[in-house]
């Protein structure tokens, strides 16, 4: 089928980068006479992202990945932090603009050990706004989850006075991931597997009171060792109860982005709330 575009269609085609080709007349001599391929232009090349650019040529990718920094279970808080920092161990390194290693916890007084935290908020992975600051849960979500601490009387920015006699409690924020993964797609099975063993030493060194696992994967990278089928579990099967992660007690919820876009769901979250708030203060 022929196509008779007058000069505006054909100008729209080529922005959105279609070649036309339509049929020539020429004269017979010039039909005779060998024709010169031309190379393609790489004004009408399609763009490629920096993923598939990376793919298209293994060898650059695989100088860029690097392993594991070694050690990672003996490390100090500052020697942990610069390892996650210059991390290249997954392809989510060529992507990102910041690390998120975590926030909050008390002030500790050697500059090497963590902060104290009686609580530890355990997220998936950093989102834009997360990759641009450096910081965890600083977007939308991340103002959702300052709101429910608030309601649990507790604050990421500083310790929290109980009133009661107690010491003050303090909150520690981090995520399963350190890296924002393409468009905030789900983590990959690679991803958590290079990533777990920073969030596995934070937890050592943090020593919390209790682990509040926002989120399907968070809930699934802390209990895969305890829970049967912790993998192919629904959310909804690990609220409502308290599972162990090493000894600590851990809660699962739902994560601040889903409640974003589910607000039914917020007096469930509520429910977790109240039951994490009931272990840490020993009625459980």
């Amino acid at each position: 089928m022929s196509l008779n575009l007058d000069s505006r269609q054909r100008a729209m085609l080529e922005e959105m980068r279609v070649k036309v080709w339509a049929p020539v007349t020429q004269p017979a001599a010039a039909l005779e006479a060998p024709v010169a391929m031309a190379a393609p232009s790489e004004s009408v090349a399609p763009r490629e992202s920096a993923a598939v650019r990376a793919a298209a040529r293994p060898e650059a990718a695989a100088m860029a990945l690097q392993p594991r920094a070694s050690g990672v279970q003996t490390m100090d808080w500052a020697a942990l932090q610069q390892a996650v920092a210059g991390c290249r161990a997954c392809a989510l390194c060529t992507g990102r603009r910041h690390t998120v290693f975590g926030m909050g916890g008390l002030r500790a007084p050697v500059a090497d050990q963590p902060p104290l935290a009686d609580w530890l908020i355990v997220g998936e992975a950093p989102g834009e706004q997360e990759d641009l600051s450096g910081q965890p849960f600083v977007g939308p979500a991340g103002q959702l989850l300052d709101n429910m601490l608030k309601a649990m009387g507790l604050d990421r920015r500083r310790e929290t006075a109980t009133g009661d006699g107690r010491a003050a409690q303090g909150t520690y924020i981090a995520n399963v991931l350190k890296c924002r993964p393409p468009s905030n797609r789900n983590p990959e099975g690679e991803e958590v597997a290079q990533c777990l063993p920073f969030l596995q030493r934070q937890i050592e060194l943090l020593q919390p009171k209790i682990i509040l696992a926002m989120g399907r994967f968070a809930a699934q990278a802390l209990l895969h060792d305890s829970v049967p089928d912790a993998h192919s579990l629904p959310l909804g099967k690990l609220r409502g109860q308290v599972h162990r992660y090493r000894g600590i007690p851990v809660v699962v919820t739902y994560h601040p982005a889903y409640l974003l876009r589910a607000l039914g769901d917020k007096a469930k979250a509520w429910a977790d709330l109240c039951l994490a708030m009931q272990v840490r203060n020993g009625a459980e």
